[in-house]
């Protein structure tokens, strides 16, 4: 398949319901022909998280009009597109089943090809769509759900180096956020009080340092973080906004340590098979993250590196990576048929066990 591709991508993951175009000429860079996002954060918002059944249903409710509006803004109808990529899983089960039944829908309405999608595979993909990066690569997929270190060496060939054992970065911010009276989600809330804030007063731990190898652990610095924040309100009669913005800085930069220091490690792993053009990317919510995102350039540079990071509105979930990931996988002469099922769980790296605990935003793979 070495002719122009057209593909329409679903994603609903988890609490955005999302549809996009995108268009492939060999030889060229790869078009966002649309980009559709509805989310949901106003329907979670006095939760203090994703409540699945919620997000289920408002997924359920605007993924054909995500559709409708993205093949809109594309200037294209249903009878123009090569195939339909949609996310598969891993996921909040709910959510995935209402992407993977439109797709079959329009599938069998269409006689379009289904193309299943690991969402993970659209992280880590991403810099293929925007950078048009060679293999192999490493990728930092780094979100409210996932994290994991990875070497990516084809569209579905994926080495894992590592990955938290218990709750994701973004997942910690959004706890963070909640523990400090911050809105959701937390990751930009906590970044922007941070900026305010004192990085050193507050020293929390870099959980895993001390071990050897690039797994990581954020759920302890959580719960230091609510043991210093209630020491404090008890010694002062509560928290005055320069504690707060201490905290979130003090958190910031444990996060950051550890990520920059288990990127630094597979990095030099990465290194050892001597890539041709060796490059770090990072993708998912939390590479919005300025403070991370600066750690992870320097560590690039001092290897000599290439680093990327995708535009900010494909760092969050989005249905152009899963379009893209779906048109790589298309290319390739892989398709699905009405017996493509919803998984909550889809490990990219299928030689290595599944890594522990399961998400607010997703199990872990």
């Amino acid at each position: 398949m070495g002719d122009t591709l057209t593909l329409l991508g679903l994603e609903s993951s988890c609490d955005d319901t999302a549809a996009a175009v995108v268009r492939h000429v060999p030889g060229h860079a790869p078009q966002i022909l649309s980009s559709i996002v509805h989310g949901q954060a106003e329907l979670h918002a006095d939760f203090g998280g994703v409540v699945p059944e919620i997000a289920a249903r408002a997924h359920a409710e605007k993924i054909d009009l995500c559709v409708e509006q993205a093949l809109a803004d594309a200037g294209l109808t249903l009878a123009q597109i090569d195939a339909i990529a949609v996310t598969a899983g891993p996921g909040l089960i709910g959510g995935v089943l209402s992407g993977v039944m439109c797709a079959k829908g329009l599938s069998a309405g269409s006689g379009k090809p289904l193309v299943g999608v690991n969402h993970l595979a659209g992280h880590a993909l991403t810099p293929r769509l925007t950078d048009m990066a060679a293999f192999p690569y490493l990728m930092l997929l780094v979100s409210g759900g996932h994290c994991q270190l990875l070497q990516v060496n084809g569209p579905e060939d994926f080495t894992r180096l590592g990955g938290t054992i218990d709750d994701a970065p973004g997942e910690a911010f959004d706890k963070t956020a909640r523990l400090l009276g911050l809105p959701q989600p937390g990751g930009p809330s906590v970044e922007a009080e941070a900026r305010a804030g004192d990085p050193k007063r507050f020293r929390f731990p870099r959980p895993l340092l001390d071990r050897p190898g690039c797994d990581m652990s954020f759920s302890g610095l959580k719960t230091a973080l609510l043991r210093t924040r209630d020491q404090v309100a008890a010694d002062k009669g509560g928290l005055t906004r320069q504690d707060r913005a201490d905290l979130c800085a003090g958190f910031q930069a444990a996060v950051r340590d550890v990520l920059v220091e288990k990127t630094r490690r597979a990095l030099a792993t990465y290194m050892e098979a001597s890539p041709e053009a060796p490059m770090i990317a990072v993708a998912g919510g939390v590479a919005a993250n300025q403070s991370i995102r600066a750690g992870l350039e320097e560590v690039a540079a001092a290897a000599g590196a290439t680093f990327t990071a995708p535009p900010l509105r494909l760092c969050t979930d989005n249905a152009a990576m899963i379009a893209w990931a779906g048109l790589e996988r298309f290319r390739a002469g892989q398709t699905d048929d009405m017996t493509l099922v919803a998984r909550p769980r889809w490990p990219l790296d299928t030689a290595r066990a599944g890594m522990l605990g399961g998400g607010k935003k997703g199990a872990k793979a």
